[in-house]
């Protein structure tokens, strides 16, 4: 049971380093699409593509975050 728990920690710990991952890089992109935009000569509405994928980003990770909250307590019990 106890390799069974370990194994279970890795996984939550693994899946916690993405979901952060993923919440740095989504918070990177969205401060620096300007800068993207301007420096590469793109037009205004990639700028906004960034923007969603930012949003989407945020919105995968609070859906990822919630699942671990969820396993967590499962776990738990």
């Amino acid at each position: 049971m106890d390799q069974m728990n370990t194994e279970q920690d890795r996984s939550f710990a693994r899946k916690g380093r993405n979901t952060g991952l993923v919440i740095a890089a989504g918070g990177i992109a969205a401060i620096l699409a300007p800068w993207i935009v301007r420096v590469l000569g793109l037009p205004m509405r990639f700028e906004m593509l960034i923007y969603f994928g930012a949003l989407a980003a945020f919105v995968w990770a609070l859906v990822n975050i919630y699942q671990l909250w969820r396993l967590r307590q499962d776990s738990q019990r």
